[in-house]
Formats: C-alpha cells, sequence, structure tokens
C-alpha cells in the first residue's frame, strides 16, 4: 500500500512535457520550438543558413534540416539542439522527404536540377537522379514504392521507382508547382502550383489528371492566391491549403474538390503542420513573421504566435 502511494506521488511530481511544432526561420537561421499546450515559443535554436524543409525521423529521436544555403541537410538532437553531422545533400537542398524505411532521405536540389538519395546511417550519397529545372516539392507514397520530386520551371511532377532509383512518368502541371502530397491510402497525388493558382488531383495508379482545384477570393487580385502547402485534415475529408501572399487559408472538400471556406492567418502563408489529433493546424507565416493556429473543430484562427523572421517550414513532434 505504501508503495503503491509513494509511486503515485512520484508520477504527479514527474513533470508533462507537451508536444511540439518546430519552425525553421529562414532569415534568422533558427528554428522556434512551439509548446502546443501553452502555444508559446519555449526554445530558438540556431540552425546552417537558411533553414527551409524539416522533418522528423520515424522515432523522432533526430530532426532533419535543409540549411539551404549552407548547401547541407543537418542531423540534430531534438532534445538538446545539438546539431550532430551534416549529411550530404547536394546544392541547395529545398525540400526532402523520408522513405517510409527509415534509411532514405530523397532531397530537391534546386541549383543543380536533381534528386538526392541519401542513406542517413552511411552518410553516403546512394543516387542522384536528374529532374526538371529547379526541384522543390518532394512526396513519397505510404508504401515508399514511388517519390515525387516537382521542379518549378519544368512544370512537372517527376514519378521516380524507388527501387530502380529512375523517373518511370512525368505529368505536367501548371506554373511553379511547389508541394505535393499522396493523399487517400496513396491512391492520389496532390501538386500545388504556385503562380497557375491550382492543385492539380492526378490517380497515382494511372497518373492521369482527375481534377484540378482553383481558387478565387473576393477583393483580393487572382495574382496573390497563390497555393503552396497543404495538408489532410483531421477527419481526412477537408484539406487545407495554404495561398501564399492572399493570407488565406482555403479549406477543400477532398472528395467534391470544391473550395467551402476560406480562413484568413497572417502575412505570405507558407507551409502548415497539426497537433497530434489534428484538433490545431499551424500555419508558417513568412512576412508576419509569426505561426497562425487554427481550431479544425471551427476553421477559426485561435491565436498568432510571434517566430523568427520569415518561417517556412513546419513539422509535429510528440514529447512522451
Amino acid at each position: 500500500m505504501k508503495l503503491t502511494t509513494a509511486l503515485a506521488t512520484l508520477l504527479m511530481m514527474t513533470p508533462a512535457y507537451a508536444d511540439e511544432i518546430w519552425v525553421t526561420n529562414e532569415k534568422d537561421d533558427t528554428i522556434s520550438v512551439i509548446d502546443i499546450e501553452t502555444l508559446e515559443v519555449t526554445r530558438t535554436i540556431p540552425t546552417g543558413e537558411r533553414p527551409r524543409g524539416i522533418t522528423f525521423s520515424k522515432d523522432y529521436s533526430v530532426v532533419y534540416i535543409c540549411a539551404s544555403d549552407s548547401d547541407a541537410v543537418q542531423v540534430m538532437d531534438p532534445v538538446s539542439g545539438e546539431i550532430l553531422h551534416d549529411l550530404p545533400s547536394g546544392e541547395d537542398p529545398e525540400q526532402f522527404v523520408l522513405h517510409p524505411d527509415n534509411r532514405h532521405l530523397y532531397i530537391a536540389n534546386e541549383d543543380d536540377a536533381i534528386t538526392t538519395v541519401v542513406d542517413v546511417k552511411t552518410r553516403t550519397v546512394v543516387e542522384q537522379i536528374d529532374v526538371g529545372i529547379e526541384p522543390e516539392g518532394m512526396a513519397v507514397s505510404p508504401d515508399g514504392k514511388i517519390v515525387i520530386t516537382t521542379s518549378e520551371t519544368t512544370n512537372m511532377a517527376h514519378w521516380i521507382d524507388t527501387d530502380e532509383k529512375a523517373i518511370f512518368a512525368n505529368t505536367l502541371v501548371d506554373s511553379r508547382p511547389r508541394h505535393a502530397e499522396f493523399l487517400k491510402g496513396g491512391t492520389e497525388l496532390w501538386v500545388s502550383s504556385e503562380i497557375g493558382g491550382t492543385i492539380s488531383v492526378f490517380d497515382v495508379e494511372t497518373q492521369a489528371e482527375k481534377a484540378k482545384i482553383s481558387f478565387k477570393l473576393p477583393n483580393i487580385h487572382p495574382d496573390r492566391v497563390q497555393p503552396v502547402g497543404f495538408e489532410l485534415g483531421p477527419d481526412e475529408t477537408h484539406a487545407y491549403v495554404a495561398l501564399g501572399p492572399s493570407n488565406h487559408v482555403a479549406v477543400v472538400n477532398a472528395e467534391t474538390f470544391e473550395v467551402e471556406d476560406y480562413i484568413l492567418v497572417g502575412r505570405r502563408v507558407w507551409h502548415m503542420d497539426f497537433n497530434a489529433d489534428k484538433s490545431l493546424l499551424f500555419t508558417t507565416n513568412g512576412i508576419s513573421g509569426d505561426v497562425t493556429v487554427i481550431d479544425t473543430a471551427t476553421n477559426k484562427p485561435i491565436k498568432s504566435i510571434k517566430v523568427g523572421r520569415f518561417p517556412w517550414g513546419a513539422a509535429f513532434r510528440p514529447t512522451n
């Protein structure tokens, strides 16, 4: 009985750690760490030059950061904030995606028009795959068989067979594709086109276009409506799309491909990520240097959190 009481007391005394959202700040060369419970920045961590893409390993033991102007992918201990080592990445790494095997990073190298495949365990380049001009967006299918690279100037999505490490299809999209995601269990591929102002939806099995989503905001010039990052919402029936300098996030019905709502956020909204149950959405707003927190039950912004200059990427980290 005494042992049980002592154990209960010990558990009550053990500090509870809230989950976090990690945000890369392009101009400050830092990461802002947001406590999801308090919605406050608790840490600011220095990185290499111009951090952009960010993703955690599958077990969250390390975080990978695209330090674009340092021409490196940095590997950081998320507990201490210490940079453990750099990975070879090719020039100007923009975005990357970690294969489900937790071992291979596929990295878009904007200046070299290649996708670099890096083995994170041996810290070596496995392959460099020629793609279109100015690659940026990266996505991997849930089964790990396909990786997508989008090229901004070529206006294409390149379909890469991960076994062969080679392109097996190229599909045209609208001007300046920025981001790609496999949705609906990997049966659909969505690609956003920043200047084209659209999202192209492809059937993965055939690589055929099945829909195109457009956006129109009242009293905002179409040139300012620029879709970039997007994520599937909590019930998987709606997608949230960052619309760049229009300063809005669109809510899209993922079944009908119709836009159902627009949410006002900070200036030049770029990327986003959710908390664990997707009840909160965190958007990075580059020009205003803040993160907007959206309640996905109401689709209303509930707080603006000041971070560093030009926040770009966002990634969720569970701490328990």
